[in-house]
């Protein structure tokens, strides 16, 4: 072992952790935060991703079980699949009118967690993760990783705007 690929194992580790909890507690405060899940539905449908109770649960869920899956370094690309589809979905309808930086609510943010899992998916996890411990580090690195997490991340995301966006008419000026 050199003391690069240490600190590269650690750089790699806290990435994870800290955008994998990001991620969670998103998840985590639409569950039990706020309007919960009922609120977030309402929100949902008024932006045009209806049924918005079920894109509820369904962001809740895979925020939730995709930021746990990253921090822990568990099936790595899937995880940066998901975190490339929540960012795109959520940039493209919340965020895009809003222009790039994050403090007029634009869509900076969705892109660094975004790169963050696309990242991740084609680096891998690094020795500090359950992905190594269970020798999957090739499958969850490299082209196949970086593969499944952005061309699986983007046709999710694409995916669901094409079936599911319905944006609301805009008002009569």
């Amino acid at each position: 072992m050199t003391t690069g690929s240490a600190a590269a194992d650690t750089g790699l580790l806290l990435i994870r952790v800290v955008g994998g909890l990001t991620m969670a507690a998103h998840g985590y405060q639409k569950f039990f935060s706020g309007g919960r899940i009922a609120g977030t539905g309402r929100w949902f449908d008024s932006m045009g991703m209806r049924p918005g109770r079920l894109h509820a649960l369904a962001a809740a869920s895979t925020e939730l079980g995709a930021g746990i899956l990253l921090a822990l370094g568990l099936l790595t690309s899937i995880a940066g699949a998901a975190f490339v589809a929540l960012m795109l979905v959520a940039g493209y309808t919340v965020h895009r009118a809003n222009g790039f930086f994050s403090v007029k609510s634009g869509w900076e943010y969705n892109l660094i967690l975004a790169v963050i899992g696309a990242g991740l998916g084609t680096a891998g996890a690094g020795r500090f993760s359950l992905d190594h411990l269970a020798g999957l580090d090739g499958v969850f690195s490299g082209l196949p990783g970086g593969l499944i997490a952005i061309a699986g991340g983007l046709l999710a995301g694409i995916g669901q705007l094409a079936v599911f966006y319905r944006p609301p008419a805009p008002e009569p000026a």
